[in-house]
């Protein structure tokens, strides 16, 4: 599948979840990542600030990118909340 993650991310208003939008199967998809997965599995600092946490995101990119596509096939059109059950083996 051929997806695209924008560049443009932000850290939403209560500093729980990254937002970001992706560009799949010719849509946009609003999606988010879990400041608790960004801390556990994307090296971000706990307690850390909008900057860092963003900068963990971007680092993480390939990994984001990877498990939002295996949630777009599951289930197509809907906004994409990824968690901690999205990264653990």
């Amino acid at each position: 599948m051929d997806s695209t993650l924008t560049a443009e991310a932000s850290v939403s208003s209560d500093g729980k979840l990254v937002v970001f939008v992706v560009f799949a199967r010719g849509r946009a998809v609003q999606c988010s990542i879990t400041r608790d997965v960004l801390e556990q599995y994307f090296w971000a600092p706990i307690g850390a600030n909008d900057a860092r946490l963003l900068k963990s995101y971007t680092d993480g990119h390939r990994r984001i990118a990877a498990a939002v596509e295996r949630k777009v096939l599951r289930v197509p059109g809907e906004p994409i909340r990824l968690n901690a059950a999205d990264f653990s083996l």
